[in-house]
């Protein structure tokens, strides 16, 4: 069973992505942020990592540039609803997100996106 670490500071998000994701069969552990988010990956490494780009205490990109620059081969989803976010949404994928989503996204849109990342 592939493991997900999901950070995010709304906790409805959090929630609704865990049930998604769990209910596909992965196994979830949620940060509220991503300084906690790093804390727990660096305990227990996940198959892949969705981070949501606005959050507060440590914001997604520099979370992202923390675990690649720490984790070469980690798999890294980026998510964002904020305007303007087209330009964050490109500045993740430079810091090494392998995929980026635009809230609000479809639950197929992220298990698909998933589904990828882990086979590839």
């Amino acid at each position: 069973m592939a493991s997900i670490l999901v950070m995010d500071d709304e906790a409805p998000i959090r929630a609704l992505l865990s049930t998604a994701l769990q209910s596909a069969g992965y196994a979830v552990v949620e940060a509220a942020n991503g300084r906690e988010g790093l804390q727990l990956y660096r305990q227990a490494a996940a198959d892949l990592v969705i981070v949501d780009l606005m959050m507060p205490e440590l914001n997604g990109s520099d979370t992202i540039i923390e675990l690649t620059r720490e984790f070469l081969d980690i798999k890294v989803i980026a998510i964002s609803g904020v305007f303007g976010e087209e330009y964050l949404r490109k500045t993740a994928r430079l810091l090494g997100a392998r995929q980026t989503l635009r809230k609000p996204f479809r639950i197929e849109e992220l298990l698909s996106t998933v589904r990828y990342e882990l086979a590839h």
